[in-house]
């Protein structure tokens, strides 16, 4: 056999074996493919192969009370938690102020001076309380749900539950009909007074968001 018959042979050989390994190992295809073309390393064809079905699953979902969703910007949750600790503190009162979104993850904690570490706590767990109890039955205050929980023999097992207040202090946001996150305010002699410095810091921010 010639050299220039050996060559060809073995060019088909490889064309042969090629096609067999990106019809058979397709991932194993894109591997090689990419190395030799010095495109990706196989960490990065790993990453993209196991990103793949993640990026339908973790697919923005919708609240469990409402297909809107929206998130107070920043400056305006800054702004709200602020006013309620300035206006807590023209009387005297040293709170904590915590904003919530809808889903009751965080989004701004300030601690105003002289409060006390446990505010930090109440003022989450009154904001929490209004956003993930508010929409379902219809209360957009932690103060209504204080109340609820006298008349409701319903209510007072509720509030036993992890994060859960009933007790007044959380002021929701309102956006479109629907409660978009709370504001809750914590270390006041009372949760009445907790609860003013909460509507101070909602009403704030109250017509810059979307109706």
């Amino acid at each position: 056999m010639t050299f220039q018959k050996a060559l060809h042979a073995a060019k088909t050989h490889i064309t042969s074996s090629w096609k067999h390994i990106s019809v058979k190992h397709p991932l194993l295809h894109l591997v090689i493919a990419s190395l030799v073309a010095g495109v990706a390393a196989p960490s990065a064809i790993w990453a993209q192969e196991q990103a793949a079905p993640l990026t339908t699953a973790a697919a923005s979902q919708p609240s469990q009370t409402t297909d809107y969703h929206y998130v107070v910007p920043l400056s305006l949750a800054l702004e709200a938690a602020s006013e309620s600790v300035r206006v807590c503190a023209l009387h005297g009162y040293f709170v904590t102020a915590t904003v919530v979104d809808m889903d009751g993850i965080p989004q701004v904690a300030i601690r105003g001076d002289g409060a006390t570490i446990h505010t930090s706590e109440s003022s989450y767990d009154k904001a929490y309380t209004v956003v993930t109890l508010g929409p379902i039955f219809h209360f957009d205050t932690s103060g209504e749900f204080y109340n609820l929980t006298k008349t409701n023999p319903f209510a007072p097992r509720l509030g036993s539950m992890r994060n859960v207040m009933a007790l007044p202090g959380a002021v929701a946001f309102k956006s479109k009909n629907g409660i978009v996150g709370a504001l809750g305010v914590g270390g006041a002699p009372g949760g009445d007074k907790d609860e003013v410095c909460a509507q101070a810091g909602v009403a704030k921010i109250a017509d810059r968001l979307p109706r």
